[in-house]
């Protein structure tokens, strides 16, 4: 495993994150229990040390069946992250209330790493608004009391927003977490999010390292083009490999869904093979093809939990992404006829509840509404 530099501590660049743990039934709020502590063992004992949660993951159990799993390994043994839900302005007042019950949900008594999450457009003001809410006062105390080791924060938001965040906490932020990928390098400007971090001297923690599984199922095609250059690379390597040749990148956090994923990046991160001009430049020509009328979002699931209709909304977002890239097909029609009326992309009645929690800004509401009309 390859191990980072960190202040005075070494993390492997391998995180483990746990948004999309193994789960029962498919049923995201169901969390396989004994799946995830056999995946925390083979993690650990190939020297993944970074483990990632929340407090919206899997309905709220992520951070549940993480704490169990690591609680039966030493304390010392592993790094903890958690962050604090600015996803949903309504927990903005909660700050002592909801981190009270994370370290009791985790088991721990501190975090090793802590967040400020997802910081964007919908939740910049109420983040910066400390005499109102007092966040940033509050994990201030926990770390000057040890409940918090290392603070930082996730940023889903534009550029004017990133820089907003700096200029007003930047000094005490020990590390940004941002979604970057070869895909997200243009199209959510990471390139130059990256550029302003370092400038900075802020670690990079990277989420979405394979855009929601998306560069890990490339195109025929698109393959091809990659195993013409490295013939014994998968595309999921790739991804990883981008990152790797990104300066300032300390962790790597995916989300592993079962033991095969989990082997594969553990050999993946078994050694750095940065990309080299050649190969840089056939990644993001890819991933410019990729982004013609793609949908950003990457089923993190914010959205289903404030939507009054009770729509799966990634699923036909997924299909929505598939039917306009392919110009329509059956493929999407014939999902649909599975679904009940109430449950498809008509039933929207565009009160726009999920899009004051996606942490992509997608307008949900228009993209069910043309779903719907392009499927007559």
């Amino acid at each position: 495993m390859i191990l980072k530099d960190y202040r005075d501590i070494k993390l492997s660049a391998l995180g483990f994150g746990a948004m999309r743990l193994p789960v029962v039934d498919g049923k995201d709020g169901c969390v396989d229990q004994p799946a995830v502590q056999r995946m925390v063992d083979m993690a650990m004992e190939a020297g993944v040390n970074y483990f990632d949660t929340a407090w919206g993951y899997h309905e709220g159990h992520s951070e549940e069946a993480v704490g169990r799993a690591l609680s039966r390994h030493p304390r010392g043994s592993f790094y903890l992250a958690d962050k604090f839900p600015g996803y949903d302005l309504s927990n903005m007042p909660k700050v002592k209330e909801i981190f009270e019950a994370q370290l009791a949900r985790c088991g721990v008594e501190y975090f090793d790493f802590y967040l400020f999450h997802n910081v964007c457009e919908m939740n910049i003001d109420a983040y910066l608004d400390d005499e109102k809410f007092g966040i940033y006062s509050y994990l201030m105390e926990q770390k000057r009391n040890g409940r918090i080791r290392h603070l930082g924060f996730s940023c889903h938001g534009a550029m004017p927003v990133l820089k907003r965040f700096l200029e007003a906490y930047g000094k005490d932020m020990e590390f940004c977490q941002i979604q970057l990928n070869y895909v997200d390098w243009s199209l959510q400007e990471a390139k130059e999010k990256v550029e302003l971090l370092n400038k900075w001297n802020i670690p990079i923690w990277v989420m979405e390292p394979v855009r929601g599984g998306k560069l890990a199922n490339l195109g025929a095609s698109d393959e091809a083009r990659l195993l013409a250059l490295r013939p014994d690379e998968k595309p999921v390597a790739w991804a990883f490999r981008f990152l790797q040749s990104v300066p300032g990148v300390v962790v790597t956090l995916s989300g592993m869904s079962n033991e095969q994923q989990m082997r594969e990046n553990i050999a993946t991160f078994s050694e750095e093979k940065p990309l080299d001009e050649t190969e840089m430049q056939t990644v993001l020509s890819i991933a410019g093809d990729m982004m013609r009328g793609v949908l950003p979002c990457t089923a993190c699931r914010y959205c289903t939990t404030h939507c009054p209709k009770g729509l799966d909304i990634p699923a036909p977002l997924a299909l929505y992404n598939e039917h306009a890239f392919t110009g329509g097909g059956f493929i999407a029609p014939m999902a649909l006829m599975a679904v009940p009326d109430d449950k498809k992309p008509a039933a929207c009645i565009g009160c726009r509840s999920c899009e004051r929690v996606c942490p992509q800004q997608i307008h949900i509401s228009e993209a069910m509404r043309d779903f719907a009309a392009r499927l007559g």
